[in-house]
């Protein structure tokens, strides 16, 4: 099992997303994410996300939240566990990502990007501002299987979420 953190940087109606096209092997080639990546020994979910942010922005956050945690279980990938972070104030000078490319994209839009599928179960929590949650997500390839929030099973395709 690994853990990863992700963060998606806001500002004026906008989420940062990275244009995952760059990176050999990457399970996630050609989707639409925030920042981030794995942890390194020793580091807490806040140090992974500011380190990660920094290597791939060139940006130093200055004000962010822990949103929740996401489990990812796959027939094919071993179990993740994804800290998921919103930054909203940030320092220095936006530089290129060697991933892929970094795009400042309308929050309204980001549900029409190829982006996985239970990613847009947390877009909803996090347009809900709801308190740090707990979402576990069960892929078979890339289709979404499952989705449970809170302890709750929930209907993946729904987007109405649990209370």
């Amino acid at each position: 099992m690994k853990n990863t953190t992700l963060c998606y940087l806001e500002r004026d109606g906008q989420y940062l997303m990275l244009h995952r096209t760059r990176k050999a092997g990457d399970a996630s080639h050609d989707k639409w994410l925030g920042v981030g990546g794995k942890f390194e020994d020793k580091e807490s979910p806040e140090d992974c996300v500011l380190r990660e942010t920094k290597e791939e922005t060139g940006l130093t956050l200055t004000s962010y939240r822990y949103r929740g945690i996401v489990t990812f279980v796959s027939d094919r990938l071993e179990t993740e566990y994804m800290h998921l972070f919103t930054a909203s104030c940030w320092q220095g000078q936006m530089t290129a990502c060697d991933e892929g490319e970094l795009v400042w994209v309308d929050q309204d839009k980001v549900m029409d990007l190829p982006i996985w599928e239970g990613d847009k179960i947390f877009f909803g929590l996090l347009a809900e501002d709801r308190p740090f949650f707990s979402l576990k997500l069960t892929y078979v390839g890339e289709k979404l299987t499952g989705a449970v929030l809170n302890g709750q099973v929930m209907d993946p395709f729904s987007r109405k979420t649990p209370q």
